[in-house]
């Protein structure tokens, strides 16, 4: 009698889901208030733009420099401060390893091999050091848009530029990107994938050699559709990207895209087959920022769980990555660290380390402390 009744309560609990919770694991982190450590020349960080890691787990940081408010010499010195390139190198432990490019660092003569972006927004690295940087930006006087990414060498020498400032023909177009918003490097088949997504609607894919196009997808792995509307609603469902703001790619090459404005995450294999998707933060209405930011992966060799960066809810949303199911969160509003102001991009080291650049240039450093019920 005694072992029936133990046997039907343990049933209830479970039926009212208290045992999947309990079994239920979560990564833990815990923020390194010392990450990154005070960089040379007085160098401080212009509104974030991007955040990737490399092979070395050198985080990669990508900022805006003409958009730093901070009161500073004219000219700007070390002694008062000055903005930082737009691409900084930092070593794991946070040390500065060196700084490079933007309108600030670099000559008028030097820029005119490519076509810096108006806007920085969304970094790379390959797996020969080379880096990727792209823009979501508009010249209004000149009448130019951020059409481009280019790829440089490790140190910012010039290689070579997909899509030309202000050409882009739409969606479809083979060519030229519009306002791209992350580039993100697949080393198994040399390929720059981009979430082409403040104006144009799709993941565009090239060779990362040649810069030749090789194909695309929107929503679903439909085609892209610029013509569909841009409401933001969860019924009926929108069949096309709203706005693509961030990508990332597994080991097993699924590909994850944050569907910024649509509240959603999307799947997809490598050529564009659409998998699955998970509505980040579904209670919370569709305006204002939107809870789907940014995407980055675990360390762990299964890489079980998705980061999606909710500028919304400004917080960390952590998911299991088979199922898409919201399994716990980090972080929250605040100046202090392990909060955010404005979380914007995120990203994640082997070690299972995640990055988060604040919209205001704040980059944090979350420390992988294992997983916990």
């Amino acid at each position: 009698m005694k072992k029936q009744i133990a046997i039907s309560l343990l049933v209830l609990v479970c039926a009212a889901g208290w045992c999947g919770a309990q079994a239920q694991t979560r990564p833990v982190f815990k923020v390194d208030p010392f990450w990154p450590k005070q960089m040379p020349h007085g160098y401080v960080f212009g509104a974030s733009g991007g955040v990737a890691v490399d092979s070395k787990d050198h985080v990669w940081i990508y900022t805006r420099p003409t958009s730093q408010r901070m009161t500073f010499s004219n000219p700007p010195n070390a002694t008062s401060g000055q903005a930082a390139p737009s691409v900084v190198e930092i070593a794991p432990d946070g040390t500065f390893v060196q700084g490079w490019g933007g309108r600030l660092a670099m000559s008028e003569e030097e820029r005119t091999q490519f076509d810096w972006p108006v806007q920085e927004h969304g970094i790379a690295v390959d797996n020969k050091g080379n880096v990727w940087v792209c823009g979501n930006g508009r010249d209004a006087r000149r009448g130019l848009d951020d059409d481009q990414c280019i790829k440089f060498t490790n140190n910012g020498k010039f290689i070579m530029q997909i899509g030309k400032s202000g050409k882009s023909k739409g969606s479809l177009d083979t060519e030229n990107l519009n306002h791209p918003s992350q580039p993100v490097y697949w080393a198994r088949d040399n390929e720059l994938i981009v979430s082409d997504g403040y104006v144009n609607r799709r993941v565009y894919v090239a060779d990362a050699d040649t810069g030749k196009f090789k194909r695309m997808w929107g929503a679903y792995g439909n085609k892209p559709d610029d013509s569909a509307p841009r409401d933001r609603k969860y019924d009926p469902v929108p069949q096309q990207f709203n706005l693509l703001h961030g990508m990332t790619v597994a080991r097993d090459g699924t590909i994850y895209v944050a569907d910024r404005n649509a509240n959603r995450v999307q799947a997809f294999t490598l050529e564009g087959k659409f998998l699955k998707e998970a509505w980040v933060a579904p209670g919370t209405p569709h305006h204002d920022f939107g809870t789907s930011f940014g995407v980055a992966l675990s360390g762990d060799k299964d890489q079980r769980f998705l980061y999606v960066a909710d500028g919304h809810n400004v917080r960390v949303r952590v998911l299991d990555r088979q199922s898409l199911k919201e399994v716990s969160t980090f972080g929250a509003p605040g100046p202090y660290p392990g909060q955010f102001t404005n979380i914007h991009v995120i990203a994640s080291d082997s070690k299972g380390n995640v990055y988060v650049g604040d919209g205001g240039g704040r980059f944090q450093k979350f420390v992988y402390q294992g997983v916990a019920q």
